[in-house]
């Protein structure tokens, strides 16, 4: 009896094994398999750009035109939020151009749209409309108020005007399932958003002469009947539509799928939370090498995943590229006392919470081989992942890097580049507060001489972003004019305050990301102005 127990307890320890080693390989195979439901629909439009809702969303097809930040969170019961640090502009831009857009995304609980879907974009819509609205009603007093005389618009636009400001429909719809007492309460406080977006300074008028229809969200998913014989031409509907994909089946739990060959478990919304899973492989990568990874079957997915990211880093290296490593954030079932390797030997766990992989850091905002290069209006600041920055070097006389690790670039003098290793929020929670003061000093010490400075971190989205936001609240006068610290001397920035630049500094960067902890060390340092701030520039660290 004793021997059996054994054998049962070695059995159980053998298929825990197997499912924990298989995870990657279900996450990928499932992920591969939504991404043909993903095709298919873009298919049925294929004039209209297909965008990722990052990061989820980013994993569903090997080529997006573009991405946005739409975060669940915005849209929970009860917590319905329009964020003006995320408003996506770029999103009504390329949907006014092309007609409309597809946006991707996916949920892990077992709903059919993730909360991003079902309330945080229908917000945005509703509210982006009626600022629209607002607009066009205010155009023809502030042109008379300008001066402009009224024959100055042909009869056409005026019509057009006219047209628009009446029939222009700022409704919210929200999906059927939706409660009604829900949509009351988002009815509720949509006044309140518009009005935040209209004082936020973010540029109404431009996206507002491109959108000829009101944005209106569509919800598709795999349960979604569509008669393929009677697809609408997105061009004869009275609205622009932003068509919301929810790319994996709406099943709660894990499906078994068998082939000929092995069997694997269905993960809906595997996409998400890529750090627990993916083993440093990005979405990029995942895509360049899709076929092989999904044909070496659960077994060999893992040793193939390792070998694929290790070439990556070495070719990289190899060219002089930027390669990043960062810590695995391992699943909780994998911190028992021992384990064993792809080959088999023995490791604990302590060795492998210390271990490194390399993470593609090719931005989240492409899927190809683009370089997102960031200039923040006559700022004379510019933007980028730290990857990208030989490619701009040519063009700037100093360099902020504010990555973790250093790197050193070909610049004309000692004075021209300072190295501040900030860690993000998460990891120290006063890493950027305590690099502000150097960063802020250095940039004075450069614009001051007219000099073009590139800020880059790890992504080119959150760090860089936040640092550039202390850089503008606290040299940049109202008017967006560099003054070396007087207006900043004598005014208190209000989180208001701080905002509005941080729309202006997304409105040129439109991957910026910035997380909250990061958002609150920046108001925290502004908060804590004194005299002595500017008073002396020291040594330049770094160099």
């Amino acid at each position: 009896m004793a021997a059996d127990e054994r054998l049962s307890i070695y059995r159980a320890t053998r298929i825990i094994k197997k499912r924990e080693n298989s995870r990657l390989y279900n996450a990928l195979r499932s992920i591969y398999e939504d991404s043909i439901f993903v095709a298919e629909i873009a298919g049925l439009w294929p004039d209209l750009p297909l965008l990722a809702n990052l990061r989820c969303g980013l994993w569903y097809t090997p080529r997006f035109e573009a991405t946005c930040y739409f975060k669940s969170t915005d849209g929970h019961t009860n917590n319905w939020s329009f964020n003006t640090s995320r408003l996506n502009l770029h999103v009504a831009h390329l949907a006014g151009q092309r007609g409309g857009c597809i946006i991707v995304d996916s949920t892990r609980r077992g709903k059919r749209f993730p909360d991003s879907m079902s309330k945080t974009i229908p917000i945005w819509t509703c509210v982006l409309n009626r600022a629209v609205k607002n607009y066009l009603l205010r155009m023809p007093a502030e042109s008379q108020r300008d001066g402009e005389s009224e024959s100055y618009c042909s009869p056409n636009e005026k019509a057009d005007v006219r047209l628009l400001s009446d029939d222009w429909d700022n409704s919210l719809h929200l999906p059927l399932w939706v409660p009604e007492n829900e949509k009351a309460a988002i009815e509720g406080h949509i006044e309140e958003w518009t009005k935040q977006l209209e004082a936020c300074g973010a540029d109404i008028g431009s996206f507002a002469s491109i959108l000829r229809k009101p944005l209106r969200p569509l919800w598709i998913s795999q349960k979604t009947l569509i008669w393929l014989n009677e697809v609408p031409d997105c061009n004869s509907w009275d609205f622009t539509p932003i068509i919301l994909v929810s790319a994996s089946a709406s099943d709660g739990i894990a499906q078994q799928r068998s082939m000929s060959e092995f069997s694997w478990h269905y993960i809906p919304g595997a996409g998400d939370d890529e750090e627990s899973w993916a083993r440093g492989l990005s979405p990029n990568l995942f895509w360049k090498h899709a076929f092989e990874l999904i044909d070496s079957g659960p077994d060999l997915c893992n040793q193939r995943v390792a070998e694929i990211v290790e070439k990556e880093r070495v070719y990289r290296a190899q060219r002089g590229e930027y390669s990043p490593q960062v810590t695995v954030k391992l699943h909780q079932k994998f911190l028992a006392k021992n384990h064993s390797n792809i080959n088999g030997e023995s490791i604990n766990s302590c060795q492998l919470m210390g271990s490194k992989i390399f993470i593609n850091s090719m931005n989240a905002a492409s899927s190809d081989e683009k370089h997102p290069i960031f200039w923040l209006g006559s700022t004379n600041l510019v933007v980028a992942a730290a990857l990208h920055v030989p490619d701009v070097l040519d063009d700037v006389d100093c360099v902020l890097n504010c990555d973790s690790e250093f790197k050193s670039f070909c610049l004309p003098s000692a004075d021209s580049y300072l190295h501040l290793p900030i860690v993000t929020s998460k990891e120290d929670r006063f890493s950027l507060i305590n690099n502000l003061l150097s960063a802020v000093e250095f940039a004075k010490l450069s614009l001051s001489r007219a000099r073009k400075m590139l800020v880059c971190c790890h992504n080119g989205e959150d760090i860089s972003i936040c640092v550039c936001l202390a850089i503008l609240s606290s040299l940049f006068d109202e008017g967006g004019s560099f003054d070396g610290g007087k207006y900043f001397m004598h005014t208190n920035i209000t989180k208001w305050e701080m905002r509005r630049r941080l729309v202006l500094i997304c409105k040129y960067a439109i991957n910026a990301r910035p997380s909250r902890g990061n958002l609150k060390q920046v108001f925290g340092f502004l908060s804590r102005k004194n005299e002595s701030l500017f008073t002396a520039v020291p040594a330049v660290r770094g160099a």
